[in-house]
C-alpha cells in the first residue's frame, strides 16, 4: 500500500493562476531543454565514473550499468563526440574531453546534492538515489542554491 500523503495546502490565488504566456513557455522550454541534455550528462557522468575507478570506459561496460543496448551506446557515444564532450580511440574505449570532464563533474555534484536533500527530508537511501536521476537535469541553480542552504542549516 503507497504512503499516504499529506492533505494539500488550501489554494493560493496566486501560485494557482495560470501563469502568464511567455512565463508558462519558458518553463515548458526549460523542461525540454532538461531533457535533451539529460541523457548526455548521464553518459558523461558515468563515463567519468568508470575512468575513474577502472581507467577505461567501453561501449559494453556503459550499455550494461545503463541498461540499454550496445548499438543505443555507440550512437550515444557519436552524439557525445559530436558535440565535443568524448573522444575514443580502438580498443581503448571513451575518454571524455575537457568540457566532458567539467560536465561529468558538475552533473555529479547536482546529484549528491540533490541526493543528500532527499535524505535530509526522510527519503529512503535508494529511492533518494533514483529519484536523484531525474531531478539532478531539471532542478534549477536558484533550487540548488537553497538546497545548499538547507542542508548548512542541518548541520
Amino acid at each position: 500500500m503507497p504512503p499516504r500523503l499529506p492533505a494539500p495546502h488550501p489554494p493560493a490565488p496566486e501560485r494557482d493562476a495560470l501563469p502568464a504566456e511567455p512565463t508558462h513557455a519558458r518553463r515548458f522550454g526549460k523542461t525540454r531543454t532538461a531533457q535533451s541534455t539529460a541523457l548526455l550528462e548521464d553518459y558523461a557522468e558515468l563515463i567519468g565514473d568508470l575512468l575513474a575507478a577502472g581507467g577505461e570506459a567501453r561501449p559494453t561496460d556503459i550499455a550494461r550499468r545503463i541498461g540499454v543496448s550496445h548499438a543505443t551506446v555507440i550512437k550515444t557515444i557519436a552524439r557525445l563526440k559530436r558535440e565535443g564532450l568524448a573522444t575514443s580511440r580502438p580498443y581503448r574505449g571513451v575518454f571524455l574531453t575537457e568540457t566532458g570532464e567539467h560536465l561529468a563533474a558538475r552533473v555529479r555534484a547536482r546529484h549528491r546534492l540533490v541526493v543528500d536533500v532527499l535524505l535530509a527530508v526522510g527519503v529512503p537511501q535508494e529511492a533518494a538515489e533514483q529519484d536523484a536521476e531525474g531531478i539532478e537535469h531539471h532542478v534549477s541553480e536558484v533550487s540548488l542554491a537553497a538546497f545548499a542552504a538547507f542542508l548548512q542549516r542541518q548541520g
